[in-house]
């Protein structure tokens, strides 16, 4: 008999409020998805693993999972539905007569521990279900709509309720079809299985062991993968770019088309942007500058989106051992004005350096008249990025 992870990951970040879903944004370089995975597979209490993803990302996350991460303990990459619990509902399904232990967990939960996924699964043959948790350590209280206390509860008896949750196999399954048959959504597996008056046992969780669903949750994760794996080394990198006006070129900044007279001559579309966003991450890396890796006598490279060169040097950071933190940059120009377009622009670099819209800021600068971008003969651009590689403290 054998016990199976049912790991939804299917959500799609609306509370983390950036272009990447909360699962696939980096933490020391890696997505929180393939964190949790790896503890998951490591577990020799865990026998194999139906990952559940959003319906567009199944192919893609199956190929890196057999090709980039090797996590062979996943058997199954399956489509999420609507909410959580449709998602693993889907995994369920897939749950049949050789399994004897279901263990549910959030795929954003990427601090689990494999003691707490053994003390999940000892539980769960005895016990039939059971739910990790801490226990309260603030008074609660209990208030109305009108926000007034109407009663202060013993807090000893209070749990804050984690994943793994763990069940016998008939259990679970039998407590998600009366769930559906009732048409009742929950807000966790246990209460499922606790409104068929099966009992659930509390098993002491870890504080560590939080849930990133928001910017300050990212924070936190941070910070626990400094105290888990040693101290980052912040690397800072400055990038320069400038191109010349002409006529018959589109204007492209940030991998958005702006609407003007004249665009920039280059070899590539001459985004002069994210040509200096791409060199300071280059150099951030010190790994040369952007006209090494992209040289304008390739024709490869010929009228080439820089979004695409930028999704290579994404890949090139990654590859290095490095993640991005943050960026700043700034576009010199004097016209036209670019302030319209930037929410389009920081959407743009967010999804190919797959980090929050919030760790980029954009800006435009005239040069008053002077030089040759205030005789509107070109643009130019500067980008300050620091990205972080483990190291040690």
């Amino acid at each position: 008999m054998k016990t199976v992870a049912v790991i939804p990951g299917g959500g799609s970040g609306r509370r983390m409020e950036g272009a990447v879903p909360k699962q696939y944004l980096l933490l020391d370089g890696t997505p929180i998805l393939i964190h949790t995975l790896k503890i998951f597979h490591e577990s020799p209490y865990i026998d194999e693993i139906f990952l559940i993803v959003p319906p567009d990302d199944v192919a893609v996350v199956r190929s890196m999972l057999e090709n980039e991460c090797r996590i062979s303990k996943v058997s199954r990459v399956l489509a999420g539905g609507r909410e959580r619990q449709d998602s693993v509902r889907n995994g369920l399904r897939m749950v049949d007569d050789n399994h004897d232990i279901v263990v549910i967990h959030d795929a954003v939960r990427p601090f689990i521990t494999g003691d707490l996924i053994r003390l999940a699964v000892e539980g769960a043959r005895v016990a039939g279900a059971v739910a990790i948790g801490m226990t309260a350590k603030d008074t609660v209280k209990r208030a109305g709509g009108d926000d007034l206390v109407s009663e202060t509860l013993n807090r000893d008896s209070i749990w804050l309720v984690q994943t793994p949750q763990a069940f016998q196999r008939q259990v679970i399954k039998k407590a998600y079809e009366k769930a559906y048959e009732d048409n009742f959504i929950g807000t966790d597996d246990a209460v499922l299985v606790e409104r068929m008056g099966v009992p659930v046992k509390m098993i002491p969780g870890s504080s560590d062991n939080i849930k990133i669903t928001t910017q300050n949750d990212l924070l936190i994760g941070e910070a626990l993968m400094r105290k888990k794996g040693g101290e980052k080394l912040m690397h800072t990198g400055f990038g320069y770019d400038s191109h010349r006006l002409v006529g018959d070129r589109a204007l492209i900044l940030g991998g958005v088309k702006v609407p003007y007279e004249k665009g920039l001559l280059g070899h590539s579309d001459a985004d002069v942007l994210l040509h200096a966003i791409g060199d300071a991450l280059i150099g951030a890396i010190g790994a040369g500058d952007i006209g090494a890796f992209f040289p304008d006598t390739d024709p490869a490279y010929k009228n080439i989106s820089s979004l695409k060169l930028l999704d290579r040097i994404a890949v090139l950071v990654k590859e290095r051992g490095f993640s991005v933190n943050n960026l700043d940059a700034t576009v010199v120009m004097e016209e036209p004005r670019m302030r319209e377009y930037v929410e389009s622009m920081v959407l743009n670099i967010s999804r190919s350096l797959a980090i929050p819209s919030e760790q980029i800021n954009i800006k435009a600068k005239t040069n008053e008249g002077m030089g040759f971008v205030g005789r509107k003969e070109g643009i130019a651009a500067f980008a300050v990025v620091t990205v972080n590689k483990r190291g040690t403290p």
